[in-house]
């Protein structure tokens, strides 16, 4: 999709020129949006699993949250950078970065999940009701200085 609107924006580009407008400001506006789609979309799933590892309830729905969105995340990140440097060694660099990434963080998040399960850890099972603010609050651990 994004390289359908570069291309759509490269066949403007006459017309562009002959309505008096900058070709190459209307594409560098156009790569800055790009980038600021796949930044915040990166960071949106980053944030998700933030909040997925916060609030779940054992370690490996945690493990869950935490694996995919972090991959997501960060390989959206990474793109919205490539884009940004453009076609430069930067670029081919941060695409290295991600083809790494793509690769070793799910393997990293199995390791973790499977050496847990070989050391025993069971996973939470049956209906699970997430504590409310006032069970959180009343569990609190009392003042030493009384």
């Amino acid at each position: 999709m994004i390289l359908a609107l570069v291309m759509a924006a490269a066949e403007t580009a006459p017309h562009a020129e002959s309505a008096g407008l900058p070709i190459g400001a209307i594409l560098s506006v156009l790569r800055m949006v790009v980038v600021v789609i796949f930044v915040v979309a990166g960071l949106f799933f980053v944030l998700a699993g933030t909040l997925g590892v916060l609030r779940l309830p054992d370690f490996y729905t945690r493990m869950h949250a935490a694996g995919i969105t972090d991959t997501l995340g960060a390989e959206l990140i990474l793109f919205g950078l490539i884009v940004q440097s453009g076609f430069t060694q930067t670029s081919a660099k941060l695409g290295l970065v991600a083809f790494f990434l793509l690769l070793t963080s799910p393997t990293a998040t199995h390791a973790v999940a499977n050496a847990a399960h070989q050391a025993g850890l069971k996973p939470l099972t049956g209906r699970y009701k997430a504590p409310s603010l006032d069970d959180i609050l009343d569990t609190a651990p009392e003042d030493e200085a009384h």
